[in-house]
């Protein structure tokens, strides 16, 4: 097991932003929950090496399928991104290359395990690319399934993948790609992207969300290189993995629900895990510096005016580096008060004010463009009208932007909107996948 510094650990705060006041007979409390994690992963930028290998390990998984040949772009643009991606590792970081068509081949280093980047090995890697080339079919399911075997070879602390398709998952069943998302989840994460038009957004965006990663769309093949760039700069920063929101409640208290709310929207509801009376775990993956939103909604017992109560506990919880048990990183409080007077009872906290209207921007864009395309024309201008009322109002400028490209706007304060008789599908589906962004709010 790694022995960790002080600097390369990082630090966790919580602060939580809610009205706790309620009328008599209210039951319904709302809070905020700021997570911000300081002093970690892209702070300290040497990669430890215990026992020879590094604490942090990266699959990368690109679509080798026979499309990828058209045009020959495409498969041109994963090598030089994953050649990208290999520069970017940090020396002591363990990782291999998968091609993935309806099976999984490793490409690098080919041994069925890990390399650990250096220059020599980053080479090797980058010659290896040579072999990548176009033929068969996608099966993604067996693309996890293999980089979980490698990462699962050596004792990581950070374990991360990073997938490239540009079809549709054609060659397995969806139950098939359910079960090995669920085998993966909370073995690693994985940043899962489209490239081109002709994969299945809610495929891609599905498995981004299975294994608490990004989704996104490169369009445009030459802009593979940056992206893949970024995103491994981003996994690279991450100093702590497998952190859990813990929530404690008292008796009587009911969970509406748990969702990050920034930077994107993702409902963790249904993926808690029991950590003893009262307490469940919902997982956030992992950490660098970095600060994300959350937004829990719990259901607290009726009381008199005047009492007040404690409707839950939210702390962060990561394994020991040592093996111990699990302790808490930070913790906050959500509060209930009775009372009655009007003003204080009905005030809307600004910030859950903020988030409830970007879940329901992102919800709205769903419906709207899965309106559009069953051909329910009605449906989706009431339904993109909304969202461009939304977006405007929170000040979320990059998805007023995408939803420009999908609809004319007439008048943003009512929300009234035309569909435009062209969409390229690129804009599109830009949308649909970018569709959970938000933005932070004003404090």
């Amino acid at each position: 097991m790694a022995n960790f510094s002080k600097s390369t650990v990082p630090q966790f705060s919580v602060d939580v932003y809610q009205n706790e006041f309620l009328p008599e007979g209210g039951r319904d409390v709302s809070a905020i929950v700021t997570v911000t994690s300081t002093g970690g992963g892209t702070t300290g930028r040497q990669q430890l090496v215990p026992g020879g290998g590094g604490t942090a390990g990266v699959v990368i998984m690109v679509d080798c399928s026979g499309s990828m040949d058209y045009p020959a772009t495409k498969m041109r643009g994963a090598r030089e991104a994953t050649a990208a991606a290999v520069d970017t590792l940090r020396d002591g970081t363990a990782f291999a290359v998968v091609a993935g068509t309806h099976v999984a081949k490793e490409v690098y280093p080919g041994n069925g395990g890990l390399a650990v980047a250096d220059a020599r090995t980053r080479a090797e890697a980058k010659e290896s690319l040579r072999r990548l080339s176009a033929g068969g079919g996608t099966a993604i399911g067996t693309w996890l399934r293999l980089a979980d075997r490698l990462l699962s070879s050596t004792g990581l602390t950070i374990r991360h993948g990073i997938l490239l398709t540009d079809g549709r998952n054609e060659h397995e069943s969806p139950e098939e790609l359910r079960a090995a998302l669920d085998a993966c989840a909370g073995r690693f994460t994985c940043d899962a992207r489209g490239v081109g038009t002709d994969w299945e957004v809610k495929e891609v965006t599905g498995i981004a969300s299975a294994l608490l990663g990004s989704a996104d769309i490169v369009a445009d093949p030459a802009a593979l290189a940056a992206d893949f760039t970024s995103m491994m700069g981003q996994a690279m920063g991450k100093g702590v993995a497998d952190v859990a929101l813990r929530l404690w409640t008292p008796v009587g208290v009911e969970i509406a629900y748990v969702k990050q709310v920034a930077p994107t929207v993702e409902d963790l509801t249904g993926r808690r895990t029991e950590a003893g009376p009262r307490a469940g775990d919902y997982p956030t993956g992992s950490w660098g510096d970095e600060s994300r939103d959350y937004h829990v909604s719990v259901r607290v017992p009726q009381a008199a005016i005047g009492q007040e109560m404690l409707a839950a506990r939210v702390s962060l919880i990561a394994p020991d580096p040592l093996g111990g048990d699990p302790k808490p990183l930070s913790q906050g409080l959500v509060r209930a008060v009775w009372t009655d007077d009007l003003a204080m009872s009905t005030s809307i906290n600004p910030q859950v004010a903020h988030y409830t209207g970007q879940a329901e921007l992102a919800d709205v864009i769903q419906q709207g463009l899965d309106a559009r395309k069953s051909g329910d024309h009605d449906g989706a201008t009431a339904k993109l009208g909304r969202a461009v009322q939304l977006a405007a109002a929170s000040g979320n400028a990059d998805t007023a932007k995408l939803l420009s490209k999908v609809v004319d706007v007439v008048d943003v304060a009512t929300g009234t909107v035309r569909l435009k008789a062209k969409v390229a599908e690129a804009d599109e589906m830009t949308l649909e996948t970018r569709s959970t962004k938000t933005v932070r709010v004003k404090r």
